[in-house]
Formats: C-alpha cells, sequence, structure tokens
C-alpha cells in the first residue's frame, strides 16, 4: 500500500477502502506522506468525491489521529456548536455566552479561517493576550467553572484536521462536502458534547452555494452522528449576503459586544436568538416558548454580556486594548435604488485581500482591518450615500472592487429569508 496509488485510485474515481484511508490520515500526521501529496488526493477527492460510506471512514481516521475528550465528570447535557462559514459571522462570540448564562454548558471548540470566511479563533485572538491554546484539563475545568469555553484545542486532538484544515485553505479543497463533513465531526465528535447544533449557511458567501448542496451536507453530518449516537441538528441560514454589519476581527468583536447589549444588527441578532432558542430548547428538554423566554431574559438582564466578559478573563484577554484601524474611508453609492444582490464572496475575498484573512497558512492577520456593509439587500439607497466603511490597515483597497459587489437596480428585490430550513 502506498500514496501514489491511493492518489491514483480515486482520480480514477474509485472508492477506497477503511484500511486505505487510514494508512493516508495515519502517514500524513506522522509526515510520512508529504504536503504535496496530500495536496494531490485532496484535489482528487474534491473533484471525484467520496462515498457516504469513505467519508465515515475518513471521519474515524481523523477522529482517532489524536486524543479525544472525555467530558462526562462536568455535570449534565454538554452543547456544542458549529457554522460552516460565513462572511460576518461572529455567530458563536454571542451564541456561547448567551447558552451559558442559562446555565447549559458550551464546549466549544473552534477553528480559523478558511477560504473567504473568518474563523472563530481568529476573531477573539483580536482581543490582546487572550488564550485559546489551552490543555483538555484547563478545557474541562473552564466549562465545569462558567458552563463555557472557546478553545482552538490541543495540538493532540484531532492532528489531522489541522494540518488538512490548513492545507485546504491554500489548495482550491475547500468546497468538497465530504472533506467539509469529515472535518467537521471529527472534531465535534472528538471534542466530546452530547448534543451538536449545525449552522449550515447557504449562499454566495458560503461553501454551500445552494439549498441542494447544504441538505447533502447537513444529512452527511447527521449521519456520521447518529453512527456515533450523537444527536445533530442543522439549520440552513443565509449567506446570500454578509452576516450583521461587521467584517474583519476586531471590528466583528465589537459588533458581538453591541449585540449582547441589545444593539447590534437586526439579521445577526435575529439568528443568534433563533440558535441560542433551539439549543436551549433541547439542552433542557423545555418547550420552545420556555426556551425563549430563557434566552430573552438572559439577554435583557446583561447576564449574557457579562458571561462573555468572563469568557475573556478567564482566556486571559483584556478587551480595552483591542485595536480598530482609525485609517478609515467612505465608499458612496454610485446610483440611486434598491439593493438587489451582494457578492458576498468578493466581500469576503476583499476583506482576506485588506489582511483580515490568509492565503497562506503562514500569514499573520492583521486584527484592526475590515469592513462595515451599511446597507442590505432591499435597501433602498440614493446615489452618493455611504454603503461602507473601510478600515484600512497597511494593505491598499480598490474602491470599484467593493461598488462592483453591489447590485442597484430601480426595482425592489425581497431579501432570502434568514432561516431557510431545520434537518434533524
Amino acid at each position: 500500500m502506498n500514496i501514489v496509488d491511493i492518489i491514483n485510485k480515486k482520480r480514477k474515481k474509485i472508492s477506497l477502502t477503511k484500511e486505505e484511508i487510514e494508512y493516508v490520515i495515519t502517514n500524513y500526521v506522522s509526515e510520512n506522506i508529504t504536503d504535496y501529496q496530500m495536496s494531490a488526493l485532496l484535489m482528487a477527492i474534491t473533484i471525484n468525491g467520496m462515498s457516504d460510506e469513505e467519508t465515515i471512514y475518513l471521519t474515524d481516521a481523523m477522529l482517532n489521529s489524536g486524543d479525544k475528550i472525555d467530558l462526562t465528570s462536568i455535570s449534565g447535557i454538554k452543547l456544542d456548536k458549529h457554522s460552516t462559514g460565513g462572511v460576518g459571522d461572529k455567530t458563536t462570540l454571542i451564541l456561547a455566552p448567551i447558552v451559558a448564562a442559562t446555565g447549559l454548558n458550551m464546549a466549544k471548540m473552534s477553528g480559523r479561517g478558511l477560504g473567504f470566511t473568518g474563523g472563530t479563533i481568529d476573531k477573539l485572538e483580536a482581543i490582546p493576550g487572550l488564550k485559546t491554546d489551552m490543555s483538555l484539563n484547563d478545557f474541562k475545568k473552564q466549562v465545569e467553572e462558567i458552563h463555557v469555553a472557546i478553545a482552538s484545542g490541543s495540538k493532540k486532538l484531532v492532528p489531522a484536521d489541522k494540518k488538512m484544515y490548513a492545507l485546504r485553505d491554500v489548495t482550491a479543497t475547500v468546497e468538497s462536502i465530504p472533506l467539509i463533513a469529515s472535518s467537521i465531526m471529527s472534531k465535534k465528535l472528538a471534542s466530546g458534547a452530547d448534543v451538536l447544533v449545525i449552522d449550515v449557511k447557504v449562499g454566495n458567501g458560503a461553501l454551500m452555494k445552494n439549498k441542494e448542496d447544504a441538505k447533502k451536507l447537513a444529512n452527511l453530518m447527521i449521519k456520521i452522528g447518529k453512527n456515533y449516537n450523537k444527536k445533530v441538528v442543522c439549520i440552513l441560514t443565509n449567506m446570500f449576503e454578509p452576516l450583521g454589519e461587521a467584517i474583519g476581527n476586531s471590528l466583528e468583536v465589537e459588533e458581538s459586544i453591541n449585540v449582547l447589549q441589545g444593539k447590534g444588527p437586526k439579521d445577526i441578532t435575529s439568528l443568534v436568538i433563533f440558535l441560542a432558542i433551539q439549543m436551549v430548547k433541547i439542552g433542557k428538554d423545555i418547550t420552545i416558548e420556555e426556551a425563549t423566554k430563557e434566552v430573552r431574559n438572559v439577554l435583557v438582564t446583561g447576564k449574557a454580556l457579562n458571561k462573555f466578559y468572563e469568557v475573556i478573563k478567564y482566556q486571559h484577554g483584556n478587551i480595552k486594548e483591542m485595536v480598530i484601524s482609525d485609517k478609515v474611508i467612505s465608499i458612496k453609492a454610485n446610483k440611486t435604488g434598491f439593493i438587489t444582490e451582494i457578492n458576498t464572496e468578493a466581500i469576503g475575498e476583499l476583506s482576506r485581500k485588506l489582511g483580515a484573512g490568509r492565503y497562506q497558512k503562514e500569514d499573520v492577520i492583521d486584527s484592526k482591518v475590515g469592513l462595515k456593509i451599511l446597507k442590505k439587500v432591499g435597501d433602498f439607497v440614493i446615489n452618493d450615500e455611504e454603503l461602507v466603511k473601510v478600515y484600512l490597515g497597511e494593505k491598499d483597497i480598490n474602491i470599484n472592487e467593493i461598488l462592483d459587489c453591489f447590485t442597484i437596480n430601480e426595482h425592489y428585490h425581497k431579501p432570502n429569508p434568514l432561516i431557510i430550513e431545520t434537518i434533524v
């Protein structure tokens, strides 16, 4: 058995065996298989796909490539949430403290940015001093003490995914459904939670461009979860426009605080409340009405906001030292009419171009830069009215590239619904 034969087999659209997949993962982690060989295999998988059976084998091999977290010592149900990634998606930063403030345990292992989408860990690390790399014991201790921890996880936790995740980002193999499913589920299964709620983004600013592919991904992840006796709920949500206003790491932390203070944009606020209600309903086995009351209570009383600050304190961050660029330029509409479409992926790529994301896995993110999208689909704008604020760092940006992301017409276009479908 060797990697060249396995690459060739997948290139010819032949299914890989459990033993072959285990061989690849074991030898890639031990560095007997090179990045360029794994890149070739990832590309063959992206082009030719994998069966559900192969994807389960891949998930299992990745899961068993390192340590697993045992959370059974923590009393009560343990919940986790994941998003498949989108532009301006700072949901976890807001959702985790809300759910924890209701008394439920949120054991959250998060990742870094992938492609044009931002990563929760990158956003959190915009807060000076904040540590996301913690030992498994510290992770469990924090969940026990304050009901929530958000960590990048030990290097020993699913090391195969860490290596593959970074490689996919720079080899145009991000959008493969089997690779996405195995990446998400291996991490989540290793994290030890009892219940997993997955926010599957759908649209031109998501990995899944259409509802059909999103449903395929959702059903595959639910199938993998059942294979391990884990409850998985997938909620398909809109990413045909950026979520909230802020895109960029420090800007998104700031917006998260605004949402917890009741001052955030309507779309991100509505989505977080919806997800929180689902999680509290499942976690406490109560009605939607009871869960809604609990979620709204922790927001109105400030308990959720306090929990956010408690997370920062426990993870040694200093929010007062967080920096947002003061080099701000205003992009204004070049015509009057209704916004009918936003090229969300292009917006995400522009934020990466500014320095808010990576092109190479070694790239250092500039946390202070980004954009604020001030007008959304369905909004009426007047010629020369402000559309976007750009927060610049060392890199420049073409104003016309931003304007080209907005389609403005004389006829109104109804925005896509925020919540598309719930799949269980």
